[in-house]
């Protein structure tokens, strides 16, 4: 099959694909950008630049990691603050990046205290020859509270920092957005009407993520100690996909354009971010576990979703989905989806009967002749726990009844039984 077209035009710039370096240590020098740009990716987010008066001292060790059963890294813990090189080595290595890959998409992420920071790094990175610039409003560990995310939760900053920034620039900009919010469409609000062009969303979660039993301090642990900081990974797609599709939902921002941040690991991850309105893609932790080249593979498996979709451009997928999620007063609570049970594929281990009584519904029950379970329908409410739970997918979507009372509705074209395959 050859690849689809899956370049896409992002706040005015065309991107070769949608697939960019977020700005962390993955993009933290012209040998890593590079090296990023020669494996096929399409764009960078240069690690985030600070002013020259701010001097960055980072502590070691200042990751871990979270891990459940056989996967290490479900979720990840990063205390790293922004580019700790000295102001004017950053900019050299943007002015290279962009004369020996004069094609390629330079995004400059920068972070400032006041105006005039804003001002000042702005122009000097739109000088430098970057393709557009991301306001970093979000990290969750820096050590100063003028900078960060504290920023990110204050509309009024973002507002005026926004304005400092198209004060000193022509470039199209986005201003990244801070997780550790009740709404993200405040924010992003005040963002847009400063004169950013665009969102990108989210940045990390504030955590503690892992706690030494044994010395009852959090972990990285420095010199006996540790502290709040930056979550990431797959764990947090699910936030990131919340925010994304509230902030496309939301009538001031539906036609914002929007480059999707957080737990981007596979093509799956990247087709989800797609269709709920993300344009542009950024990845951090699956780099640092898998390398640069895992952009081949998500390349790749996208495009094989768009020739299963019929799809010729990347940009006819954009949104699609954003229809599909409505508030929860609008779902149809009609009818019940009982399970149904294959005998011959059920390997009698007995975990729906255990998950269903402990955790549902008491409807599993176990027949001691045959060791397979059943389904008592009196007492189902159709929760399908059992089919999560299920060790080899024996339990799948079955019956569908309407409840008492009720009357038939058009359930669309939506396939029920594929809905739950794909959490199954």
């Amino acid at each position: 099959m050859a690849m689809k077209d899956l370049s896409i035009t992002f706040m005015g710039v065309k991107f070769p694909n949608p697939f960019c370096l977020s700005s962390s240590p993955v993009g933290n020098c012209y040998e890593m950008c590079a090296k990023a740009y020669d494996t096929g990716w399409g764009g960078v987010v240069f690690k985030t630049i600070g002013p020259a008066h701010y001097l960055i001292d980072e502590v070691s060790p200042r990751f871990d990691a979270l891990a459940k059963e056989s996967r290490p890294f479900v979720g990840f813990k990063n205390m790293e603050q922004i580019a700790e090189h000295p102001l004017e080595e950053n900019l050299a290595d943007l002015r290279r990046l962009k004369k020996n890959y004069p094609d390629k998409v330079l995004i400059a992420s920068i972070m400032g205290s006041n105006e005039e920071d804003w001002e000042v790094l702005a122009k000097l990175v739109t000088e430098a020859g970057a393709d557009m610039i991301e306001l970093n409003f979000s990290c969750p560990q820096m050590t100063s509270h003028a900078m960060g995310s504290d920023v990110g939760s204050n509309p009024e900053l973002c507002r005026k920092y926004c304005a400092a920034v198209r004060r000193s620039t022509h470039l199209p900009f986005m201003a990244k957005m801070t997780p550790n919010i009740t709404d993200m469409c405040v924010p992003a609000i005040a963002s847009i009407e400063g004169g950013a062009n665009g969102i990108s969303a989210i940045n990390s979660i504030k955590s503690i993520i892992n706690l030494d039993l044994k010395n009852k301090v959090g972990l990285p642990m420095i010199d006996g100690k540790s502290s709040i900081s930056g979550y990431s990974g797959k764990a947090v797609k699910p936030v990131a996909l919340r925010f994304i599709q509230q902030m496309r939902s939301h009538p001031k921002l539906k036609n914002c354009e929007i480059s999707g941040i957080g737990g981007i690991e596979t093509w799956e991850d990247a087709a989800e971010f797609i269709l709920l309105g993300a344009k542009n893609l950024q990845v951090t932790t699956a780099i640092m576990q898998y390398g640069y080249r895992i952009v081949e593979d998500l390349c790749e498996g996208l495009s094989f979703y768009m020739e299963e979709q019929g799809v010729d451009h990347l940009e006819d997928l954009v949104g699609l989905a954003t229809k599909n999620i409505i508030p929860a007063e609008e779902l149809n609570r009609d009818y019940i989806v009982y399970p149904d049970i294959d005998k011959d594929l059920c390997v009698g281990c007995g975990r729906c009967v255990i998950s269903c009584f402990d955790g549902a519904h008491q409807a599993m029950e176990w027949d001691e002749e045959t060791r397979r379970p059943n389904c008592n329908q009196k007492k189902c409410v159709g929760c399908l726990l059992c089919g999560l739970v299920c060790p080899v997918s024996a339990i799948t979507l079955g019956k569908r009844e309407l409840k008492k009372g009720r009357k038939e509705k058009n359930l669309g074209k939506m396939r029920l039984q594929e809905s739950f395959d794909k959490v199954s």
